[in-house]
């Protein structure tokens, strides 16, 4: 059955319905809020405290390298985890499997704070170290592709946009929420930091684990894979479907994630060693990216409400545009080595032209793909475009910077060319706005008498809540 208007189905008159799309929201936000507060931590940490303990016979510079190298790690573990609980959640339901990756994921970053120095177990502190971040990388390769697809899922179709980037606002929470814990670590002093300071932050990863679990436990199974299991469709071989049936769709999504995942990486991490070359004080660049994330606190959920008014590309593409024009006047200023001037410059660009894609992403990349290899073709999309476009972007810039003398240029190419690959992705690509996520197939194939079937656009997607109905489970 399709997700059609009716009075029977409206969210604002089923109470169950309402509870449980609250219960998703909440239950997806707090994932994405712990895996990048996680993310954030680990980054720290390696960079300032985990060469010293648990690399100690190594020296200062060989050990921070080693530390870091375990951070590369949780990245090269982050697809392999993402087809495996992908393909979970294709076959035995999308609430159990994030119930598995959030605590995979916390539970990590908990026994991190708990683990032996090296001097109390000598090798086995760094590769316990190791290990768990493995873990932590495995569980959060499916944790964003999960919370994605299960809000998609939820969520009134007219206002699938808007519901659907409310999760991504926990990104920027726990990326926010890591800045204030950057603030605090830097003022407590060094020795008591590295005997036992360090490890309060990991343990308080059981809080939000805690919080996560008991609201995923109360939520019901979203109501497209309820579906397919009274209609006996759940896929066997979700993997092999997605990439025999898929490809072209998986191609679109990674090329959508370009600008958006590398635009990302690039302004939090590649902007802030180029001004750190040019003597800005190292506090400067997680100020800067706090307020961009202050910024896409409003931006994301903003243009995911536009993506349902105007259409995923037509927003995408605003984005795209907006990222082009930022990279041109962006780093001329970073290249000034104005304190100032970087915090906004990073934070306009981060904050907004980074998070306009993002946010017309969170429904769009759902909408891409049939139900039955929908979980399983969104963590493809989402982790092997990480390692592309995100994950390579530090080793990238420091060629460069390298290469060119630390000049600014070749910085503003590689984000000019990443973005025109996602701009010309997005004409390509066929708009998905109220697509039924019932259907079998892909967008790819939707015949014109589908496409004429969704529901027409609501005037805004913040309001007029009495005009909306819910996704139909039978």
């Amino acid at each position: 059955m399709s997700e059609q208007p009716s009075s029977a189905v409206r969210g604002s008159d089923d109470p169950e319905y309402a509870a449980n799309l609250k219960r998703a929201t909440l239950a997806a936000s707090v994932g994405s809020a712990l895996e990048y507060y996680d993310f954030a931590l680990y980054s720290l940490a390696s960079a300032l405290i985990f060469g010293k303990i648990f690399f100690p016979g190594l020296g200062d510079a060989a050990g921070t390298v080693a530390s870091l190298a375990t951070l590369a790690i949780g990245f090269l573990a982050r697809p392999i985890g993402g087809l495996f609980f992908g393909t979970l959640g294709d076959k035995l339901g999308r609430k159990w499997v994030l119930m598995i990756t959030i605590a995979l994921m916390g539970g990590s970053s908990f026994l991190i704070g708990v683990l032996p120095t090296a001097d109390q177990i000598g090798v086995w502190a760094p590769l316990l170290l190791v290990f768990l971040r493995i873990c932590q990388g495995f569980g959060a390769g499916a944790e964003q592709a999960g919370a994605t697809v299960l809000m998609a899922e939820y969520s009134p179709v007219r206002r699938r946009g808007f519901f659907s980037a409310l999760p991504f606002v926990g990104i920027m929470l726990g990326t926010l929420l890591a800045s204030v814990v950057f603030v605090g670590l830097g003022q407590v002093p060094q020795e008591a930091l590295l005997s036992w300071v360090w490890r309060i932050p990991f343990l308080a990863s059981i809080l939000l684990i805690g919080v996560a679990v008991l609201i995923r436990l109360r939520l019901q199974e979203s109501p497209t894979f309820v579906k397919l299991e009274k209609q006996e469709q759940v896929a066997h071989n979700p993997l092999g479907e997605v990439f025999r049936r898929s490809t072209p769709s998986v191609l679109r999504g990674i090329g959508l994630r370009m600008a958006e995942n590398g635009g990302s990486y690039i302004y939090q991490t590649l902007a802030i060693t180029y001004v750190s070359k040019l003597g800005v004080q190292t506090s400067v660049g997680p100020l800067a990216v706090a307020v961009g994330a202050i910024l896409g606190l409003v931006t994301i959920p903003v243009s995911g409400a536009l993506s349902d008014k105007y259409g995923r590309m037509r927003i995408y593409r605003i984005g795209a545009l907006v990222q082009l024009a930022l990279a041109l006047v962006a780093w001329p200023l970073l290249s000034t080595g104005n304190a100032v001037v970087t915090v906004v410059v990073i934070a306009i660009s981060y904050g907004v032209g980074v998070n306009i894609m993002l946010g017309a992403q969170c429904a769009a990349l759902p909408e891409l793909f049939g139900s039955r290899h929908r979980y399983i073709g969104v963590a493809v999309a989402r982790e092997f475009s990480a390692i592309i476009a995100g994950g390579i972007a530090p080793f990238v810039g420091a060629l460069l910077l390298g290469w060119f003398a630390n000049s600014w240029i070749p910085l503003a190419v590689y984000v000019i060319v990443l973005t025109m690959i996602t701009l010309v992705t997005t004409f390509f690509t066929p708009e998905t706005r109220g697509r039924d996520l019932t259907l079998l197939g892909d967008a790819l194939a939707d015949s014109s008498q589908e496409i004429a079937a969704r529901p027409a656009p609501q005037t805004s997607s913040f309001r007029d809540h009495h005009d909306t109905e819910r996704p139909v489970a039978v």
